[in-house]
């Protein structure tokens, strides 16, 4: 449990990294992805219990789970650097037109995790018995929850 908190955080900071232009702290946080992607594979290994054959059929979906949720995760981060950019320009109000498009947009990167969620769910089905299917979606679930979490703590409401 302790290295998925180690995941979790990681993750946080991978997500943090969106909003920060500098070109020094992209490298870094280039460094930290690449770290926090095999701290969480590692999480995932160890908690699935995969025995050869699952492994075999698993770890494929799995990397490219990964890459189309990096691109859920692209648009997220834009989606909150283009509210801190707003937010900032307005110190600390945003105006009801860009409200509306950071709302849109907001809710179509959810509606895209949901839609890769339910097309992964159904091609793990196909090679995982249901309850370890069920086990790998409540992993990443858990540490998409957290940040989340972690995201909506740092991120001030509209105002």
């Amino acid at each position: 449990m302790m290295v998925l908190q180690i995941g979790v955080l990681l993750l946080s900071f991978l997500f943090m990294g969106t909003v920060q232009a500098q070109e020094a702290t992209q490298m870094n946080m280039e460094i930290l992805k690449e770290k926090v992607k095999a701290d969480k594979k590692l999480v995932v290994a160890a908690n699935m219990n995969l025995n050869d054959a699952e492994a075999k059929s698993f770890w494929p979906l799995y990397e490219s789970y990964q890459k189309e949720l990096e691109q859920i995760n692209q648009r997220l981060g834009a989606t909150i650097k283009g509210y801190a950019d707003a937010f900032n320009a307005g110190k600390g109000e945003i105006s009801n037109d860009t409200a509306k498009k950071l709302v849109t947009e907001a809710l179509a990167v959810e509606e895209s995790e949901v839609k890769l969620r339910q097309s992964y769910a159904a091609k793990l089905e196909k090679v995982l018995p249901a309850t370890k299917v069920a086990r790998y979606l409540q992993i990443e679930n858990k540490i998409r929850s957290i940040v989340k979490f972690e995201l909506a703590a740092l991120i001030p409401l509209v105002s």
